[in-house]
């Protein structure tokens, strides 16, 4: 029952892209990352994803249509929906994902998939 500072954790992560662990609350992962640049197309066929912009901004884009977020702002993405996260300049996310989800979904994996998240 400690308390999280968001700022002094993002502080901690030095790469893009690279979600880390920050809390966890029945059966779910609150997880931290840096993310600038274009992510990969993607869905996750059983969870939903939420995404809550801490610091800067990005662009969610949908096979159909783009939603920009700004800070103190937060999408979900249901189950099933194929989507692709960029940042033009570095944006800090929170994530909220069910436990052991990856982060490139159905995507083949490749560099910038994660099977772990490290917890800081």
């Amino acid at each position: 029952m400690d308390k999280v500072n968001l700022t002094e954790k993002l502080a901690l992560i030095g790469e893009h892209w690279k979600p880390h662990l920050v809390a966890e609350l029945d059966g779910y992962d609150v997880k931290l990352v840096r993310i600038k640049g274009d992510f990969v197309w993607h869905k996750h066929d059983e969870e939903d994803e939420l995404f809550f912009v801490v610091k800067g901004g990005f662009r969610m884009d949908f096979r159909d249509r783009q939603v920009e977020l700004g800070e103190g702002e937060l999408i979900v993405v249901p189950k099933g929906v194929e989507h692709k996260p960029f940042a033009e300049e570095e944006c800090q996310v929170m994530l909220l994902e069910r436990r052991g989800v990856i982060n490139t979904g159905d995507a083949p994996a490749g560099e910038l998939t994660r099977q772990t998240t490290p917890r800081i």
